[in-house]
């Protein structure tokens, strides 16, 4: 408690004053990454490879962007600092760690973007919104990386909606959101990577599920070039009799 008690005061003051709230969270996922980090080890191993095959052939290399840069456990940012002028990394909140880790390592090319990057603000009666738009004010952007971000999109929204008035925002509003992310991806004149949970299934000891969900809401993904299983909360981590485990695609 008394690391995460520090990570959160060390984020809040670099933190811009609308994505103080999400700070907590952020917080949340650097500690449940440390406990469960032998679980996640060949997810993570798996992301980061998808993005190096996905820019392996790439003849420019200017600038690359990562959506939903995290805690950049999944993401080959060592590699992408050396490869590329410019590397923006885009989320809601930046750790004081990952903050303090970047300026360590000396990577001086790399910059850091708050930005919700749902479309939630966009969406509405009669507007279509476009959560990558601002990608085509990125100059010289040659490569572009959504990293295990798609499925939070659909999570986000589905708690947010709870505090609507109703009427306010479409009842589809995760699967339009998640459909906007992809056509943004797919609209761009660069090459692009995905990666994103697409499911999770409830399973015990036993082999049993005893529950599943589409992560994505009725939104279809790309076809993808391989895919693996991710152990989220492994046995002992919500329960000691179940692991929650999502189905990760790399497009």
């Amino acid at each position: 408690m008394i690391t995460e008690a520090i990570q959160y005061l060390a984020t809040l003051p670099v933190t811009g004053k609308a994505f103080r709230p999400h700070v907590r969270s952020s917080v949340n996922l650097w500690s449940r990454a440390g406990r469960c980090r032998e679980a996640w080890a060949d997810h993570e191993i798996r992301s980061r490879q998808a993005m190096l095959d996905a820019m392996s052939d790439l003849r420019q290399r200017r600038t690359a962007v990562v959506l939903g840069s995290g805690l950049l456990r999944d993401v080959p940012i060592d590699v992408l600092a050396k490869a590329f002028d410019t590397v923006v990394l885009v989320d809601l909140v930046h750790l004081a760690s990952v903050r303090v880790w970047l300026k360590a390592k000396r990577h001086h090319n790399v910059r850091l973007i708050e930005r919700d990057l749902s479309g939630y603000e966009e969406l509405g009666p009669g507007l279509a919104p476009e959560p990558l738009g601002f990608l085509r004010q990125v100059p010289y952007l040659d490569f572009v990386i959504s990293a295990n971000l798609l499925s939070q999109i659909g999570r986000g929204v589905s708690r947010r909606l709870e505090g609507e008035s109703a009427g306010r925002m479409p009842e589809d509003a995760g699967t339009r959101l998640i459909d906007a992310h992809l056509e943004g991806l797919r609209a761009l004149p660069c090459r692009t990577c995905l990666v994103t949970d697409i499911s999770y299934a409830v399973i015990d000891r036993t082999g049993k599920t005893h529950e599943e969900a589409d992560l994505l809401l009725g939104a279809v993904p790309p076809l993808s070039r391989t895919s693996w299983a991710w152990p989220v909360a492994p046995f002992g981590e919500e329960s000691k009799d179940y692991q929650i485990v999502h189905q990760v695609i790399a497009a």
